[in-house]
């Protein structure tokens, strides 16, 4: 983990109340509110348990579509675009480095 990466990120869902998600689903819903309409896939921003997250903020209210994809290479197959629909503002977002600095 880099000082860098997101581990608390409190945000307004469609206009709803704040609410705070840490951890990997802090980061994966910033890399996805990051991502836009472009999606993110596993292949482009690594983790170890991208659908784990996704199923996880779903449960917790974030519309998310997973778009199937094929991939060529030594170990062609599929993987998932995750696509983040609706709004979801940011309100505040805390980093490792600032979590670490106020422990």
């Amino acid at each position: 983990m880099s000082a860098n990466d997101v581990v608390e990120l409190h945000v307004s869902i469609d206009g709803g109340s704040e609410r705070k998600f840490v951890g990997r689903y802090a980061w994966t819903l910033f890399e996805l509110i990051h991502a836009d309409e472009k999606g993110c896939t596993p292949i482009e921003q690594p983790a170890p348990r991208w659908s784990h997250y996704v199923f996880v903020l779903r449960q917790k209210g974030v519309v998310i579509e997973t778009i199937t994809e094929k991939h060529a290479g030594a170990y062609a197959g599929t993987h998932a675009r995750y696509v983040l629909h609706g709004t979801v503002e940011i309100r505040k977002v805390v980093r490792a480095g600032e979590k670490r600095r106020a422990a």
